[in-house]
């Protein structure tokens, strides 16, 4: 299927094997600073998820751990609709947006 320039994507290039399960890839045209940035907030949200899920814990801080784990996962493009089914710039927009809401929920 074609992306944005009608270009065309292979499978390998969509999807990452491991251990028999298929995951969907990063979009690879988000800028490089802005995977790093969105990886990072994953990393951070899934070690949220991690200590939320102790015996004890409070399940509304699970609950907002996962939903950060989710909006970062959606800003990389590996959940939601298919990177290459959209044009770049509206996935750009999404990834950057996804960001700058993740980046408020830390500041707050």
């Amino acid at each position: 299927m074609a992306g944005d320039g009608g270009e065309e994507t292979s499978e390998a290039e969509r999807w990452l094997v491991i251990d028999g399960r298929r995951w969907r890839r990063t979009d690879p045209s988000l800028p490089e600073d802005v995977v790093a940035a969105l990886t990072s907030h994953l990393g951070r949200a899934r070690s949220a998820v991690r200590t939320a899920r102790r015996p004890g814990a409070d399940p509304d801080a699970l609950a907002a751990a996962r939903a950060r784990v989710d909006l970062a996962k959606h800003g990389l493009g590996e959940r939601g609709p298919y990177w290459w089914d959209r044009p770049e710039d509206e996935r750009r927009e999404a990834a950057l947006s996804a960001l700058a809401e993740l980046e408020a929920l830390t500041d707050g």
